[in-house]
């Protein structure tokens, strides 16, 4: 599920916004989820028509969930200035949940640039 995020140092937040959703917020699926089993990855990706500038970013880590305190505070600061709705027209509310991973490994790829494939059919770049 596509979701707004924020990376703190190795850890990736993001937080039940005010959106209306059938049941509560402890009660969602992606809570219920975390705390059944903290297995949890994080897939951001960067599409484009130029499939040349494609890339993505795998974060893997334990997922919990942050119901209160310093670290709780900190992430929906951190989402509020990352993300203008989130201070305007869906403002995140300062008792939101919020589901933090803590990153232990990352994966990446990005699509070769056309300069580089170049360089590498001929033996010299282009």
């Amino acid at each position: 599920m596509p979701v707004c995020f924020v990376l703190l140092g190795e850890t990736l937040y993001h937080a039940i916004d005010a959106k209306p959703k059938a049941t509560g917020p402890r009660r969602l699926r992606r809570v219920r989820n975390v705390r059944a089993n903290p297995v949890a990855a994080l897939l951001v990706d960067h599409y484009v028509e130029d499939w040349r500038r494609l890339w993505y970013a795998l974060f893997s880590g334990r997922a919990r969930v942050i119901e209160q305190g310093p670290e709780q505070q900190r992430a929906i600061a951190a989402l509020r200035r990352k993300y203008l709705q989130y201070r305007t027209t869906l403002p995140l509310r300062s008792d939101a949940l919020v589901i933090a991973i803590d990153v232990r490994r990352l994966s990446h790829w990005q699509a070769s640039s056309p300069a580089r494939r170049r360089a590498d059919r001929s033996g010299r770049p282009a």
